[in-house]
């Protein structure tokens, strides 16, 4: 199966091409530049890398949340109109779980999170087993300190992953102590191989119409719509769990 993998759900942009679980081209950046003009001549050189055309593609995999707004629905958007031009598989994989599965060991508890401001995190709880993954909490969009009570009761070592945690690492380490580990730099990064991966075992999407973002929140429109409309109740316009 040949796939496409894009991660724009942050400031680092990662595209892969796999054959199955052998990667055939990838690359990753992690610099200021607008997603939505490096994304599609990073696919175009890819493909080209590759000998491949769109038409040899099977799949697109792409993160699908939560992260930034504006970074998510760049690659979802590119997702989805491969996808239906191409009549091909659409998968999304948590952006946080993709994330996870860069460490590779078994049995740890993993963290990867996302800074959500005004001390919020996106983040889950993972744990890589011998056959898969175990989910110990959805992601969601949860305060620091819930986040540090969770982890606490279960009184165990957790690795935390992503470019992030360096926002809370002092507080996560007074409050987890012996309990609290890094990832190295690299594994802070996202990997679309690895995103790949997931997706090569996961459901398709039914139609790529129907395939919306994780926000796991409220967008800044919402809110402010729903300031100034406080009595009148609205459908939300992405899923946010």
């Amino acid at each position: 199966m040949k796939v496409l993998a894009l991660d724009t759900s942050n400031r680092p942009l990662s595209a892969a091409v796999l054959n199955d679980n052998q990667l055939l081209a990838m690359t990753t950046t992690n610099i200021r530049k607008n997603h939505s003009i490096q994304l599609l001549p990073i696919v175009e050189d890819l493909l080209k890398q590759t000998g491949l055309s769109p038409n040899d593609l099977n799949r697109i995999v792409v993160a699908q949340g939560p992260g930034s707004y504006t970074g998510l629905r760049i690659a979802t958007t590119t997702a989805k109109t491969l996808a239906y031009t191409l009549d091909i598989d659409l998968v999304g994989i948590s952006s946080l779980k993709a994330l996870a599965a860069n460490v590779n060991d078994t049995g740890r508890i993993i963290v990867p999170l996302f800074d959500a401001r005004r001390d919020n995190v996106f983040a889950g709880i993972y744990q890589r087993t011998t056959t898969g993954w175990d989910t110990l909490m959805e992601d969601r969009h949860i305060s620091v300190k819930h986040l540090v009570a969770n982890l606490v009761e279960m009184k165990a070592p957790v690795w935390f992953v992503g470019q992030d945690v360096a926002i809370y690492a002092e507080t996560l380490k007074l409050q987890l102590a012996d309990n609290f580990h890094q990832v190295s730099h690299a594994e802070n990064l996202p990997n679309a191989f690895v995103l790949g991966q997931l997706g090569l075992q996961a459901t398709p999407v039914e139609h790529p119409f129907n395939f919306v973002p994780k926000y796991l929140r409220l967008t800044e429109a919402e809110v402010e719509w729903k300031k100034k409309h406080p009595h009148e109740d609205t459908k939300p316009y992405v899923e946010r769990n």
